[in-house]
């Protein structure tokens, strides 16, 4: 998130980058390096559209958040929360499963936002699954490039800014299967998805989905 972001966008964009489905989408955008002289700012404002969400039962057209799928799921992520602040992690918003009459038959956690995250944190170089964001500063384009590959997942990546130039650039340096400019978790029949590293081998939908059935044959023919 550069500071030159459309912010209006952008706050809704990357709360729901990792707010939708509570979180279990494997393409979830979890750590979000904001540029420092809006971190306080970013991080507030993603806090605040976070508890504006209403969370609930999901065949309630009202609600935006729904349980997570179970009570392991439910163990998982609360756990994580704990870790996040027993590591020195800041709760901005959310941070603890959601209790009361109204939540009693479900496995709620609030869209929770953590400020003061280090890079080696486990909520920032885990998988959690949940709706649980993780916001690190960051200085300058170069060292946001090295930081944000230092991880052994790579499926999805937003970049949010106005400048062209600074979103090429991230684009092309980034190790992840799907880059979103100003947007997230956008999706086509016709345009691949897979990850690199530990997120996964192959791709789906596009030329390369059907690739994946076909099997190459390679005929050697000597003459005399």
């Amino acid at each position: 998130m550069f500071a030159d972001a459309d912010l209006e966008n952008a706050v809704p964009g990357a709360g729901m980058a990792v707010f939708a489905n509570s979180g279990q989408i494997c393409s979830a955008g979890t750590r979000l390096f904001v540029e420092r002289r809006i971190y306080d700012e970013f991080v507030g404002r993603v806090a605040h559209f976070g508890n504006g969400l209403k969370v609930g039962n999901g065949t309630d057209p009202k609600t935006q958040i729904g349980p997570l799928v179970s009570e392991q799921q439910l163990e998982r992520v609360t756990g994580y929360l704990s870790v996040g602040k027993q590591e020195g992690a800041r709760a901005v918003s959310g941070g603890d499963r959601l209790t009361g009459e109204a939540y009693a038959r479900g496995y709620f956690v609030p869209p929770t936002v953590f400020a003061d995250v280090r890079d080696n944190m486990r909520i920032a170089q885990d998988e959690i699954f949940g709706p649980v964001l993780s916001a690190i500063p960051f200085d300058d384009i170069n060292e946001v490039i090295v930081r944000a590959n230092a991880t052994s997942f790579g499926l999805g990546s937003g970049v949010w800014t106005r400048d062209v130039s600074k979103a090429h650039r991230l684009a092309k340096a980034i190790r992840a299967g799907s880059v979103w400019v100003n947007c997230y978790q956008a999706m086509d029949p016709a345009v691949p998805f897979g990850g690199y590293k530990m997120s996964g081998y192959g791709r789906e939908s596009g030329l390369q989905h059907l690739e994946e059935y076909l099997n190459v044959k390679a005929v050697w023919i000597k003459t005399a």
